[in-house]
């Protein structure tokens, strides 16, 4: 990955300023921002020591771009969550800031803050400023590689002449409110309001006949049918089976092992990476990962959570098959022979209509909106949203 350009501080200036006098006069510092939810949408759980405001979330889209959260100041957030590609990367594999590669791929940020878990296979991660600590301090493996660097960090951010403003408007009551825990939750709130809901396929289900294609809406047909059987972990307004929001009363922490590896034949998988069973230590748990939103899905190849297959048409494949084959390497093995794959893997026959009906569905779920909006880029490589 290239290391990002050092960017301009000239166009903060205005901004923090604006909004620093907003939130003196009372404005941006308090808590009652609303976020402009997708029709149909619930209300995402917002902890109550982190209450959603515009300058908590602009001062977080800031901090997401900036490469000084990077030890050496050589990428952000951004560089591993690109907004065009839905906040992934395009990689199999994560590449951290000193060129180590990370065991899975960057996952996608779009609706993040409905996630019941954050990352591919760890229950103990459910809220987005625990999870924000880990890229930006964790050691194994590194990431943005802050571990030790706390006071640092802020020294950097102290040091900038526009983001004592900007922590100041965004969290005002705080008479020093730079600090590692200020910068985790402006993170977070940044990421609450990257919301996704605008694809072809919620056009149609708001009524708009016209936003499916023929071929489309039999994919959808068929997604949502007991003959592929995508529903049971795709499903819900997220497309997803790993949910949380306001008045949600049920564990809905989904983690499945889905016959992508068998190395041993009896469902084991590679042993770097071997999804809950990491954390537990159960062997039930072994290939359980978190089946992520299928939102803007045909933006986020290769797929997986170590990006093992490259298209969706291998994707389709692989679960047609109800496993995956790997024929030969250190990986041998079918995984449709699985004893610890979920029961809906249970593989199916398409014609090549209905391969082509299911793919038009899967592009149909692309939220184009999304991935150009202004108020979601980058400010040091273009103007500040309005």
């Amino acid at each position: 990955m290239q290391p990002t350009p050092p960017h301009p501080r000239a166009p903060w200036l205005t901004l923090a300023l604006t909004l620093a006098l907003v939130a003196l006069q009372g404005g941006c510092g308090s808590d009652s921002y609303e976020l402009d939810l997708p029709r149909g949408f619930p209300e995402p759980r917002v902890p109550a020591d982190n209450p959603l405001s515009e300058a908590k979330i602009e001062l977080g889209r800031f901090l997401f771009y900036d490469v000084r959260l990077s030890a050496n100041q050589t990428q952000s957030c951004g560089s591993c969550h690109r907004q065009e590609l839905a906040f992934t990367d395009g990689l199999p594999h994560a590449v951290g800031s000193t060129g180590e590669h990370t065991a899975r791929g960057s996952m996608a940020l779009g609706n993040a803050g409905y996630a019941a878990t954050l990352n591919w296979a760890n229950q103990a991660v459910v809220t987005l400023e625990m999870q924000a600590r880990i890229p930006l301090f964790g050691v194994e493996p590194v990431e943005l590689g802050l571990g030790g660097m706390e006071q640092v960090l802020e020294q950097r951010l102290r040091a900038d002449p526009s983001y004592p403003a900007m922590f100041a408007a965004a969290f005002p009551s705080e008479e020093d409110p730079i600090t590692v825990q200020n910068v985790l939750r402006a993170l977070a709130s940044f990421e609450r309001a990257l919301l996704t809901g605008d694809s072809p396929y919620d056009r149609y289900q708001a009524g708009d006949t016209t936003a499916l294609s023929d071929s489309a809406r039999r994919g959808m047909e068929l997604f949502f049918s007991e003959k592929v059987e995508c529903f049971h972990c795709h499903g819900g307004f997220n497309l997803s089976g790993s949910v949380d929001h306001e008045g949600n009363f049920f564990d809905q922490s989904l983690f499945a092992n889905n016959g992508l590896y068998n190395v041993d034949g009896i469902g084991g998988y590679p042993a770097a990476n071997t999804g809950l069973f990491e954390m537990t230590g159960d062997r039930l748990d072994m290939g359980r990962f978190k089946p992520p939103t299928l939102r803007n899905i045909a933006l986020t190849a290769p797929y997986m959570h170590d990006g093992s297959l490259a298209t969706l048409e291998a994707v389709i494949d692989h679960y047609a098959r109800g496993g995956t084959l790997t024929p030969e390497g250190p990986n041998a093995g079918d995984g449709r022979l699985s004893p610890l794959k979920n029961g809906f893997i249970s593989g199916f026959v398409l014609s090549e209509q209905e391969r082509a009906d299911l793919l038009a569905f899967l592009n149909a779920l692309t939220d184009e909106t999304f991935v150009t909006d202004p108020r979601f880029s980058d400010p040091f490589s273009a103007p500040p949203a309005p």
